[in-house]
């Protein structure tokens, strides 16, 4: 038996089971749900940043996903945020880099 004790997506029970295993799994409370939804994106970014995988990014597009639902923000909401701090200082796609500041 390996345990775990991390979040999941929803269909790996499914998956793990039609592998002709078992597992058991429980349904988090809110506070230990966004605990664990905060460490799993922790470790979705050590992986994209050890391998730079599109795949990995897609587990971190998912992950905000959640967090956005358990917060309440709507898909919409959230790109008028995203959108409106870009208006307001801009993106990435000139690639500056801030060396310092003077008075």
């Amino acid at each position: 038996m390996i345990v775990y004790n991390k979040l999941v997506r929803d269909r790996i029970p499914e998956v793990i089971a039609a592998s002709g295993k078992r597992c058991e799994v429980r349904v988090l409370d809110d506070q230990e749900y966004i605990l664990r939804l905060n460490q799993k994106l922790q470790e979705e970014v050590q992986e994209y940043l050890a391998d730079q995988s599109v795949e990995e990014l897609a587990d971190i597009a998912e992950l905000i996903r959640a967090i956005l639902e358990f917060r309440g923000v709507s898909p919409d909401q959230f790109e008028e945020i995203r959108r409106a701090k870009q208006e307001a200082r801009g993106g990435f796609s000139k690639r500056l880099l801030l060396v310092h500041v003077s008075d």
